[in-house]
């Protein structure tokens, strides 16, 4: 009995910090002038507390790995929601293929270039 309170427990503390990291970045969201996803910054900040190891990452990793394995199931309302729109993305098809190719060409270019840079052996300025 007591390995399960322990494990019902990790799986709480692991959504109640994923929770509080979610709710604090809608918070910060709300308050900045610029338009940026509480999700997202509160993504970023959950990844800064484990990075910066102020949050150990074992409490979290439970609610992760739940989350991770069934993340197939989560994207199904998504996908629903979407097929309402059939008429606007047919009318719209020409410029998300060409905004989608166009992204890809660039996010490909960036690392690319950026990879390249970083193995580079540095030169010395020798003046």
């Amino acid at each position: 009995m007591p390995s399960v309170l322990s494990a019902c427990w990790r799986y709480l503390r692991a959504f109640i910090i994923i929770y509080a990291a979610l709710y604090a970045g809608m918070g910060i969201s709300a308050l900045l002038p610029i338009t940026i996803p509480g999700s997202i910054i509160g993504m970023l900040l959950l990844f800064l507390l484990l990075a910066l190891q102020i949050l150990p990452v074992d409490w979290v990793k439970p609610g992760c790995h739940l989350l991770i394995r069934y993340m197939a199931l989560l994207f199904v309302p998504i996908s629903v929601g979407v097929m309402g729109y059939t008429d606007i993305l047919t009318a719209q098809f020409g410029p998300i293929v060409v905004s989608c190719m166009v992204s890809t060409f660039l996010v490909l270019l960036i690392v690319g270039l950026s990879a390249e840079r970083m193995q580079r052996p540095q030169e010395k300025n020798h003046d």
